[in-house]
């Protein structure tokens, strides 16, 4: 760290450098210099000035990775573990507010388990307890075990505490996003009165940083997404098939697929309009994706038809689009004049338990969706609103 106690300074410009050395010098040990010799305060303060321009490399190359981080993990990592293990902290903690707008997608449940980050939180009380310690959006810093046991506890757990702390506003146009806290077993390292600007200018950094991912992960979730009904699109479909039949070929586990398409859709169209058609897509959307299970994937596979990508047997497949036809049967889509509007579905069936070589794999995921969508033509010929599968029960499932 740079030699001065009572400052933690980050990047700035390497011109400045040997003021920077000089001034944080003359602020701690002016006193012990003027009583030695004057080579010997000559070498102390280039010893200190190159000192604070390794500390001021190390921040700036942090800066760096948490600038271009493209994704949530890796701004995470860096901050879990790069920025530790470069400065010798033994506690980092990012308290972040899931109503924050730029926020809400990062710290969707699903997103948070797939990540587990200990030091991740978004606990109501630690906010409370934060927002409570930053008086007036200013840092708080001291000893943590000089709290009261609730402030502790709502910020730091069950874990020890550090023996000093700094915790950060993360604020951007008046507005706090999270807290970032940084802990020390030094109880000298983060002690009340240190000057702090530098500190704040890096939650500043994190802050920007943050938003940077949000917005890169928002991006990444438009291209993937189908804006009308907020399911996955095709392409992130396909892609997730062949995710799943590498997994099935490595652990030899059994995958299935639905097609379905929702019956007479035209008709619904040139009767109510298309905006009624457009709250149907919607209904039918959510209906399927909560007959699902959490690790399935459901798509607007393109106009009325949908795809699910399950984990699990024929029999398992068979059962969730039975789910889903009865949901849909069920649902209470309504017209313009107060009149329900029927809705059924098609759903055909697809399952493999695959046994082969990963590069013949998506191949065979091809030809699992089309069998798929050869069954729901059938289920429409057969009547509609039913399910069919081509491959009878009694047949082998392994592809081999």
């Amino acid at each position: 760290m740079l030699k001065t106690p009572r400052d933690w300074p980050l990047l700035q410009p390497l011109g400045l450098l040997a003021s920077l050395g000089l001034r944080a010098c003359l602020a701690d040990n002016v006193t012990n210099l003027a009583q030695t010799p004057l080579s010997d305060r000559l070498r102390s303060l280039v010893d200190t000035v190159q000192h604070n321009e390794r500390t001021l490399r190390r921040f700036q190359n942090v800066e760096l990775r948490l600038i271009g981080s493209q994704d949530f993990a890796s701004f995470l990592d860096t901050l879990f573990g790069h920025l530790p293990h470069e400065f010798s902290l033994t506690h980092v903690t990012l308290w972040l507010d899931d109503r924050a707008p730029m926020l809400l997608e990062l710290l969707e449940p699903t997103a948070l388990r797939d990540l587990d980050y200990a030091s991740l939180k978004t606990s109501r009380e630690g906010g409370l307890a934060a927002q409570g310690l930053c008086e007036e959006g200013r840092p708080w810093l001291g000893r943590p075990h000089e709290l009261d046991e609730i402030a502790r506890q709502a910020v730091f757990g069950n874990a020890r505490p550090p023996s000093s702390a700094i915790l950060l506003p993360l604020s951007a146009a008046d507005t706090v996003s999270g807290y970032l806290c940084l802990g020390s077993d030094d109880p000298e390292r983060f002690a009340e009165g240190m000057a702090t600007d530098i500190l704040e200018r890096f939650a500043s950094i994190v802050t920007a940083s943050l938003d940077n991912v949000a917005h890169r992960e928002r991006l990444k979730q438009l291209g993937m997404t189908d804006s009308l009904t907020g399911l996955a699109n095709r392409r992130y479909f396909d892609e997730r098939l062949r995710e799943e039949l590498m997994r099935a070929v490595r652990y030899g586990v059994p995958v299935g697929c639905l097609f379905i398409d929702i019956d007479c859709f035209k008709r619904i169209n040139d009767t109510y309009g298309h905006q009624t058609g457009d709250r149907a897509l919607a209904a039918v959307a959510a209906c399927v994706r909560q007959q699902v299970r959490l690790g399935d994937t459901v798509a607007r596979y393109g106009g009325e038809e949908f795809a699910a990508l399950l984990q699990g047997d024929r029999a398992d497949a068979l059962t969730v689009a039975e789910r889903v036809r009865l949901a849909v049967e069920r649902l209470d889509l309504q017209d313009d004049h107060g009149k329900r509007i029927a809705l059924t579905v098609s759903i055909g069936v697809a399952a493999r338990t695959v046994s082969c070589a990963p590069s013949e794999a998506v191949g065979l995921g091809r030809a699992m969706m089309e069998e798929a969508d050869r069954a729901m033509y059938q289920a429409k010929r057969n009547g509609r609103n039913r399910i069919e599968a081509l491959v009878k029960a009694d047949r082998d499932q392994t592809a081999r």
